[in-house]
């Protein structure tokens, strides 16, 4: 049988505002929400039964965990649930985004694997027909379903298209450190902001990196309190020639600088390699 591939990007956090917390405890956002073609990579294939195979460079970090846990799994049982069918697939991960890094990995691992899985067994995901199940699975799900720039409220579940963002690329650099969103979360301490959206679409790099150095990831102050090299990656991320501006991801500890010509942005990532060899770096257009 001929393999189904769908690519599981790297999302990434423009801005990050939490703007407030539920009365069970969940944190509220604002943020804007763009992907960048750095990827993983979801293969699914008939077969007689489920499975799943991890492959990559960051596949030894889940390789230990029980296959029911990873979210791939996960998406291809609840799909099948839905749809009334038993999940007989053979499922192929390759991991080649860091994990637990703020860049969305196993949430858009998910909904690569629900993409894949319904051209697989010919369901119709548009609408959002899906989006609760989606939601089931993680936070960052929908919005990695929704597949482009989004504005992201609620605590996740909330999407609204963004305005067309101008062509331009990242360098990714994240320092080897694992963290854990709930632990960042738990670690947040201040007053709450407020929401930021903008309605007009900017014109280049130049105007999206003045637009977002007026916004913030208010996560970070935690995360650097939990992973101290974080403030190091922004430096040199800083301090690379053609960086418009540099800001950390989700709840990190993946780190972007934004750069308007693709050259300035690979050569920032071989800078990094060489300096830095105990990093993972990437570059990437954003989109």
């Amino acid at each position: 049988m001929t393999w189904i591939r769908r690519s599981a990007p790297a999302k990434l956090n423009l801005y990050l505002h939490v703007i407030g917390r539920r009365a069970d405890g969940y944190h509220l956002l604002d943020s804007l929400v763009a992907f960048a073609d750095v990827a993983d990579v979801v293969a699914a294939r008939a077969a007689p039964s489920l499975s799943l195979e991890i492959t990559g460079p960051f596949a030894a970090s889940l390789r230990n965990a029980p296959a029911p846990d990873n979210l791939v799994w996960r998406a291809a049982v609840a799909l099948a649930e839905r749809a009334g069918i038993e999940p007989r697939v053979e499922l192929r991960l390759e991991k080649n985004l860091p994990v637990a890094s703020g860049i969305g990995g196993g949430s858009s691992d998910a909904a690569a694997a629900l993409k894949a899985l319904a051209e697989l067994w010919r369901i119709d995901l548009g609408e959002r027909k899906f989006q609760g199940l989606a939601q089931g699975l993680g936070a960052d799900v929908p919005v990695c379903l929704f597949g482009e720039p989004a504005w992201v409220g609620g605590i996740g579940e909330s999407l609204a298209p963004a305005p067309q963002l101008p062509r331009c690329w990242v360098a990714l650099a994240n320092p080897g450190v694992h963290l854990a969103t709930p632990a960042v979360f738990k670690a947040r301490a201040g007053a709450f902001s407020e929401p930021a959206r903008f309605d007009t679409a900017p014109a280049d790099a130049a105007e999206l990196a003045r637009l977002l150095a007026a916004r913030r990831n208010d996560l970070m102050p935690a995360a650097v309190s939990l992973a101290p090299n974080i403030s190091e990656v922004l430096r040199v991320l800083d301090g690379e020639p053609g960086a418009l501006i540099s800001r950390m991801s989700g709840s990190g500890a993946t780190c972007f600088a934004l750069f308007t010509e693709e050259a300035s942005a690979c050569a920032a990532v071989g800078r990094l390699r060489a300096a830095h060899p105990q990093w993972w770096v990437a570059a990437g257009a954003l989109r």
